[in-house]
């Protein structure tokens, strides 16, 4: 290698270096949506009240009508349905705003119970982050190889499953056991084994009291021999989940805006032309792009790009376009708009699938799936097999029960651009709905 060439490496290696450093503090300096998960009752809206509270995110009025017999329940600050008020129960998610010195927030309380696991998927799907939560009372934290519930296993799994960016461990009510640093010590240490088991990159374990206020956002230095940060101050440096970018452009519609919308201008939308509006699953759109229709076929030329409040410029992943094509083609809700030659749409998927409904999966029985804004008819063809949640063995399956997870064999009405989730979470992801009664079935992610 000459030295001209090790020089231009040297600097390239730099600029890669500055652009990574300027990438993390953008990532950290944004909104971070991160959700609290685990067990029933193991403090999750406990915490997130702490958090409000202590983060002086509330007002004295709220906190106020959170008052009961004299003291303040923390957990009614997002058990706001009457059904979660009377049974002391988290039903649906909830999701709060507040703000530290360092960073936005958004939190959403996912429920614990088993029947709600769908709520749970459905808020995680869209997260940078998952705390979760264990109640160190209900484990027996005296023996070294303690056993984790099955319901903390789960939602660790389905966090991991859906590509949940960082994963924090938080061991609450320490305060309530006789030695709270053998607790910690041996809940840390089946939590590290059995992240180690299932492949789940483990952010760090942080125990905390919410009842108290100890490690959520001021540090209890030294408290069961942890010198770490404050679960705050670990929330505060998260990174957001990245974005898709570098994929291949993607665009699923879901609103086509007509040339003679009172919104539209013709100045904003030339040449009388509709606009096709939705948000971008993967890679950017600039005029100019070639595009190809799915499932029509047609290609076209953008001739214009609006950004969310219809301005024009380049819009990337995460966010909503509205593109202007250089000829009239059919494009409806539900179409996709494509990089040409870049996605191989297919009838036939492999996929991991968190069963949610009521009633157990057999094979053979037809369902909607949404994809994008896409409806298909889809069968599931074969049940390959269940995921233990306590062993993490696979298992042979002739179907899935409520609440397990599967992999299984998918077969579409229509073919589908889709992607690996573990490449992308918008086109690796599917619903299956319920064709009679219209519940969610499925969360599925394509292998």
């Amino acid at each position: 290698m000459t030295f001209a060439v090790e020089h231009e490496a040297r600097e390239a290696g730099r600029d890669e270096a500055a652009a990574d450093a300027a990438g993390e503090h953008e990532d950290r300096a944004a909104a971070l949506r991160f959700i609290t998960c685990g067990s029933v009752d193991d403090g999750k809206s406990t915490l997130i009240g702490r958090l409000l509270v202590d983060s002086r995110a509330v007002l004295q009025d709220q906190l106020a009508g959170v008052q009961r017999g004299g003291a303040t329940d923390l957990a009614l600050f997002t058990d706001g349905l009457a059904a979660e008020r009377e049974q002391g129960i988290t039903i649906d998610v909830a999701w709060r705003y507040f703000a530290s010195a360092q960073r936005k927030f958004i939190i959403g309380d996912a429920p614990g119970h088993e029947q709600y696991t769908r709520n749970m998927v459905t808020a995680a799907s869209g997260a940078d982050a998952a705390v979760v939560l264990l109640d160190a009372t209900k484990l027996d934290w005296r023996q070294p190889t303690l056993a984790l519930l099955a319901q903390t296993r789960r939602h660790a799994l389905l966090a991991h499953l859906l590509r949940v960016p960082s994963i924090v461990f938080a061991v609450n009510k320490l305060d309530a056991v006789g030695d709270a640093r053998t607790a910690f010590a041996h809940v840390g240490a089946a939590l590290r084994d059995f992240c180690a088991a299932a492949g789940i990159a483990l952010r760090a374990v942080v125990p905390i009291s919410a009842l108290e206020g100890w490690n959520v956002v001021q540090r209890r230095d030294a408290w069961c021999g942890y010198e770490g940060p404050s679960l705050l101050e670990l929330l505060e440096a998260l990174p957001v989940a990245p974005s898709e970018a570098a994929a291949p452009f993607a665009l699923p519609v879901q609103w086509v805006e007509k040339p003679a919308s009172a919104n539209a201008t013709a100045a904003e939308v030339p040449h009388g032309r509709r606009v096709f509006w939705g948000r971008v699953a993967a890679g950017a759109v600039a005029p100019g792009q070639t595009v190809t229709v799915l499932p029509g076929g047609q290609s076209a030329r953008v001739a214009q790009v609006l950004d969310h409040v219809r301005c024009a410029r380049d819009v990337s992943a995460g966010a909503s376009a509205g593109i202007v094509l250089d000829r009239e083609l059919d494009v409806s809700r539900g179409d996709w708009l494509l990089a040409p030659d870049a996605y191989a749409p297919r009838r036939e998927l492999e996929a991991t699938i968190a069963w949610m409904d009521d009633e157990p999966l057999i094979t053979g029985r037809a369902y909607w799936a949404l994809h994008g804004h896409r409806w298909v008819k889809a069968r599931v063809t074969r049940i390959a097999h269940r995921l233990d949640v306590n062993t993490l063995a696979e298992e042979d399956a002739g179907e899935l029960a409520p609440n397990a997870i599967g992999h299984v064999t998918l077969a579409l009405q229509e073919p589908l651009p889709t992607l690996a989730y573990a490449h992308s979470r918008r086109l690796g992801a599917l619903v299956l709905v319920d064709t009679a009664s219209h519940r969610t079935s499925a969360a599925v992610l394509v292998r």
